[in-house]
């Protein structure tokens, strides 16, 4: 079946949308947008690009372009090890394991995960999202995948309630239980309003305390075929993708300290390193946050979130 991409709308819907796509793997060619609104106004977009995979079906991927690899180095990859860590097995059985400690026994039909890739062996991935499907193609949970820049990791797992999709998408949200910014506290929550892939993919997280909206981080692509071609064209328009997200971190940082934004040291992490959110409450999964190890990346990276906040 074609990959080809439709351009997107800001007003795209789930049905306009399209179904999940069927490919192994696919790229979304986008923006992120970052808009802060207190205690100073702040804001930013970037064009980045994201990486989709199927679970289920990564040896298929490894062989769409050469210049593409799973689990081996290219000048785009995407390793298993960077995402889940919870089980030694694959990062299918991963998920699973992950899910089923959330309720989810039937393990989904499909597993589908957006992400940054390695660019030369670099990557930071400060949010990744996997999309568990049913087999009647209905999503039944969505992960959340929070990174910071002391190599510490968090994963929201949220099962799709009654009421949470509709025609425009998915609403979910979850109180802030681990650090990211040094610019905001935990006393926050997240506000997610997903579309989730199909002919083009909408993030949109918003952070809320008890006096209202603190800061919007969007990300929104068109989904490209992953092929030597759309790579190519996708690595000539940002070739150092990774270092482009740090170099931006680095410099919005730089900007909300001059505009006197307060610093918040960094609290202790969650005991657990997943936790459930179901009808608004919160049970905790897993076992403890792993000892910090930095991923494959350059020192202190971050876009949706950290410091860039």
């Amino acid at each position: 079946m074609s990959e080809e991409p439709t351009r997107g709308r800001s007003g795209a819907d789930i049905a306009s949308n399209g179904p999940p796509p069927e490919a192994a793997a696919a790229f979304f060619d986008g923006t992120v947008m970052h808009q802060r609104m207190k205690p100073v106004g702040h804001r930013f977009t970037y064009d980045v690009f994201s990486l989709m995979v199927d679970l289920d079906r990564l040896e298929e991927a490894n062989g769409l372009s050469r210049l593409f690899s799973v689990n081996r180095f290219n000048l785009l990859s995407f390793y298993e090890k960077d995402h889940g860590g919870r089980t030694p097995r694959g990062l299918r059985q991963s998920i699973d394991a992950l899910l089923a400690e959330a309720g989810i026994q039937m393990p989904p039909a499909r597993i589908l995960l957006v992400c940054y890739p390695r660019v030369l062996g670099k990557v930071f991935n400060p949010l990744a999202v996997y999309y568990a499907y049913a087999a009647d193609g209905s999503l039944t949970a969505v992960i959340y995948e929070v990174r910071n820049t002391f190599g510490e990791r968090h994963t929201y797992v949220c099962p799709v309630g009654a009421g949470e999709i509709g025609p425009a998408g998915l609403r979910q949200s979850a109180e802030k239980i681990f650090h990211v910014s040094p610019f905001i506290a935990l006393s926050a929550r997240y506000h997610f309003r997903m579309l989730p892939p199909g002919k083009s993919i909408r993030w949109r997280i918003l952070e809320t305390d008890a006096e209202g909206p603190l800061l919007s981080a969007t990300f929104a692509g068109d989904r490209k075929p992953l092929t030597t071609g759309t790579l190519l064209s996708l690595v000539a328009r940002m070739p150092m993708l990774t270092a482009k997200i740090v170099g931006a971190i680095h410099w919005e940082a730089l900007k909300l300290f001059l505009k006197g934004v307060r610093y918040i040291p960094r609290p202790d992490p969650p005991k657990a390193d997943a936790s459930l959110w179901k009808n608004g409450a919160r049970k905790p999964l897993g076992g403890a946050q792993p000892a910090n190890a930095p991923s494959p990346s350059f020192p202190h990276p971050h876009i949706l979130g950290e410091a860039a906040e």
